[in-house]
């Protein structure tokens, strides 16, 4: 078993419960961590041995793409997309963040992060 990160992808998306969000947008960032078999793709150096990071980015981006009042809403479709797309995916953790949220403070940034494991994980559509 092995881990592939792609880290800190910088997204404008237009999400939120505020009207004003959803027609502003925002920065937001996402962070992917997915668990599959490395040791084939190590043998064969064959990229069809193994997840591909260019899959896993395009899917956060078209996803991300997607208005949603929710940063949950839009993980779990990430989700889904993983699992659905790419059966090599055993486990796969993706945290959306929100870059300087209008929440009144001086925060940083929120995040929510959502874990998914194939043998317990059942498509919603």
């Amino acid at each position: 078993m092995g881990i592939i990160k792609v880290e800190n992808i910088r997204v404008f998306a237009h999400h939120g419960c505020l009207n004003e969000e959803t027609i502003i947008g925002s920065d937001y960032r996402v962070d992917l961590e997915v668990k599959c078999n490395l040791k084939t793709s190590a043998k064969s150096d064959k990229l069809s041995d193994t997840v591909d990071y260019v899959f896993l980015n395009k899917v956060v981006i078209e996803e991300m793409s997607i208005p949603s009042k929710l940063l949950e809403t839009v993980a779990q479709r990430i989700l889904n997309r993983f699992f659905n797309e790419d059966k090599l995916i055993s486990k796969a953790t993706v945290s959306v963040s929100k870059i300087n949220p209008p929440i009144g403070g001086d925060v940083e940034m929120v995040t929510i992060k959502l874990t998914e494991k194939r043998k317990n994980w059942v498509y919603i559509g």
